[in-house]
């Protein structure tokens, strides 16, 4: 194998260079960058060659400019594209994470509220227990007392008693921060168990700490008394010795403590026995001593 030595690359280097049918040698190709209208950098190519390039590079080399534009392109778009995404989606997390703290919040506001209010109703409730009203009869007068001899409504003959009288009694509210309503059952005048006159409340609102004296006719008209008038009768039509009398009712009070939410009920019934004395017919009879209150 034969070796070439240094003088014979150099005579073939030179022969080769002052060759006649050496091509000659083509102009490089650069890249021009230029800014666009959008404030986005895009990049065109220039091309700088011999007239007799091919289609075929020209062709390249637009494909690659416009490889290169796209790229540009996305690299400058598509990252604010993301962040738009991301901002996005932070703000829709922030926005539902407050949504839920507001629903506690508000959630937690109102088991408060009844749990306040509750304690409020309860202390209340409790306070007014005690403030229970005070009744006390005070008197009756007897207006007029008749007995006659008639029929009652199926034609039975029986003597009959016609009476009018007025019960006057006291009503105090002890409650310091609450009025009450006040109703009674009718007020019975009864003599051996057979109802001979009666009467109706009217109702009424007793405001806190005070009072009031309540007057109610006890009326009976006509009232049957069978087998019991033989020792009322008389030839005056009035009874000649003392009748007892027993008059019953229960006295309701409401008390609304806080409105409609808190009440409270209180119920007494009054039983007193009264004695008719014909010589005292339009004189007052007290009645303190004679009543008692469940």
């Amino acid at each position: 194998m034969h070796t070439k030595t240094d003088s014979e690359v150099t005579t073939t280097s030179v022969a080769t260079s002052t060759s006649p049918t050496r091509s000659p040698p083509r102009r490089p190709l650069y890249y021009v960058q230029s800014p666009s209208h959008d404030g986005e950098k895009t990049v065109t190519t220039s091309f700088h060659s011999t007239p007799v390039a091919s289609p075929h590079h020209s062709s390249s080399s637009t494909h690659f400019s416009a490889s290169k534009k796209d790229q540009q392109h996305q690299h400058s778009v598509n990252p604010w594209k993301h962040i738009d995404v991301i901002e996005e989606e932070g703000f829709l997390e922030k926005e539902r994470n407050g949504g839920y703290s507001r629903r506690c919040y508000f959630l937690a506001f109102v088991v408060g509220f009844f749990v306040l209010f509750s304690l409020f109703s309860l202390i209340l409730w409790g306070a007014s227990r005690p403030m229970k009203p005070k009744i006390v009869i005070k008197s009756i007068k007897f207006d007029h007392v008749t007995v006659q001899a008639g029929s009652d409504s199926t034609g039975v003959a029986t003597d009959m008693i016609t009476m009018n009288s007025t019960l006057k009694f006291t009503y105090r509210n002890t409650g310091t921060f609450f009025g009450v309503h006040v109703s009674a059952t009718p007020l019975e005048l009864s003599y051996s168990d057979i109802v001979i006159a009666s009467g109706n409340m009217k109702e009424f609102h007793q405001s806190r700490r005070s009072h009031r004296l309540v007057s109610v006719a006890v009326m009976g008209s006509k009232v049957p008394l069978y087998g019991s008038g033989a020792s009322l009768s008389s030839t005056t039509g009035m009874p000649t010795l003392p009748v007892p009398l027993n008059l019953n009712f229960v006295m309701r009070s409401r008390a609304n403590v806080l409105g409609n939410l808190v009440k409270h009920k209180y119920y007494k019934r009054i039983q007193c026995s009264i004695t008719l004395d014909p010589k005292k017919l339009g004189a007052l009879v007290s009645l303190k001593n004679s009543c008692t209150y469940d």
